[in-house]
């Protein structure tokens, strides 16, 4: 018997990202909804991810948080869905993935709460600065179709996650590049149902709360 994929998430939050990679590797799931202030803080959801947030799945008994980590560990568990390189040819795969991960969201979200790093110390933060970050973030998505290559892999799953919400809420500079790269991406089958399902349950959710 298949080892039980289940996806704790709420459909307004970075659980987008993992839904979407669910739906790429077409590996059934059973979802758990939580909610920020609720059970996200619970003493059982905690005994499974610490930092209460969301995306997490549990598989069998692997647990995996984060989204850009659980977007790698899905393409690696179901290799049929070719959605990871060949481990000799996973330089970029392994570089841009973790880029978005860490000097993207950290310059994006520095830029967000409004605090600019001094040029004088973007050697001793990790993301540099933000024009240094468009600027590779523009090198990433035009040398190649994908970011591997010809090939639709797990890091486009997580690098055109970052560039359609940075294009949808203005934290991204709106580059013709970021949005030929986004428009490449967001018509694939897998993107749509992900988004399909999870602006549903968003609406339910809103409804709920409405009474």
């Amino acid at each position: 018997m298949a080892e039980e994929l289940v996806f704790y998430s709420n459909p307004m939050s970075r659980g987008r990202i993992a839904r979407w990679m669910l739906e790429e590797v077409s590996a059934p799931y059973r979802i758990e909804w939580l909610t920020f202030d609720g059970s996200m803080k619970s003493p059982e959801f905690l005994a499974i991810n610490p930092m209460g947030k969301v995306p997490t799945i549990r598989h069998g008994e692997t647990v995996v948080t984060e989204a850009a980590a659980i977007c790698a560990y899905l393409a690696d568990a179901f290799p049929e869905a070719g959605l990871a390189p060949p481990v000799e040819k996973r330089g970029d795969y392994y570089r841009w993935l973790f880029f978005a991960a860490g000097p993207l969201e950290m310059a994006v979200s520095l830029k967000a709460f409004g605090i600019e790093v001094p040029r004088e110390r973007e050697r001793s933060i990790g993301c540099g600065s933000y024009g240094a970050v468009m600027d590779s973030l523009s090198l990433a998505v035009t040398r190649q179709p994908y970011i591997t290559g010809e090939s639709f892999t797990a890091a486009d799953v997580y690098v055109g996650a970052h560039i359609s919400w940075g294009l949808q809420f203005g934290s991204l500079e709106p580059r013709p590049e970021f949005k030929a790269y986004w428009d490449r991406l967001k018509e694939r089958p897998a993107s749509k149902r992900a988004t399909a399902l999870d602006d549903e349950e968003m609406h339910r959710q809103l409804q709920a709360a409405k009474g």
